[in-house]
């Protein structure tokens, strides 16, 4: 084959090396965004226990367990996926962030009904009664924890979760017109 002929079809083939390439360096960042959604939800962990770890400490009898974990897990998961769209799968994944629009309907009722839950059992029973056996300053310190704590996680979950809609909106809009996040 003459050297002409053999620089033009180098030439010609540089193009379907280079997109060849491309999925590998796609493949690397979705292998770098699963380590970071794994290392988030280590720390989205190990803040919970850090959080409960009091009212678990104290050895009450606490109705919320559930509720209270749902709360933190929301309000850290939505509000990180929130500001750092880009560095997460779903900054780019399409038919994802439809689908998150719409799950963030019954999530939002969801937080509301057990927010209203919390408030309807501090104003009618008081969470003074699930601490009755400390102390009277570990009683009072208890129930200012617990109530701030759950104000704090459950209307941080709801803002977070009526946020997100918009930022999935915005993103699908970015992504289709723009290709960025």
């Amino acid at each position: 084959m003459p050297l002409h002929r053999l620089v033009y079809f180098c030439k010609a083939n540089e193009e379907p090396l280079s997109q060849v390439h491309q999925p590998k360096a796609m493949n690397n960042q979705n292998n770098i965004a699963l380590r970071l959604e794994l290392i988030w939800w280590c720390v989205t962990a190990l803040i919970l226990v850090v959080v409960l770890f009091p009212i678990y400490n104290s050895n009450a009898i606490y109705p919320f367990w559930g509720v209270n974990t749902i709360f933190i897990i929301v309000f850290i998961t939505l509000t990180r996926y929130i500001f750092l769209l880009k560095h997460t799968f779903l900054g780019y994944v399409q038919w994802a962030k439809p689908l998150t629009v719409l799950m963030c309907i019954p999530l939002i009722i969801f937080l509301i009904r057990e927010m209203h839950s919390f408030q309807i059992y501090l104003d009618e029973i008081g969470i003074e009664e699930l601490f009755g056996h400390l102390s009277l300053r570990g009683q009072a310190g208890m129930v200012n924890y617990v109530r701030s704590e759950m104000l704090l996680f459950g209307v941080g979950a709801i803002v977070a979760a009526v946020l997100m809609p918009f930022r999935m909106l915005i993103s699908f809009w970015r992504t289709h017109n723009r290709g960025t996040v």
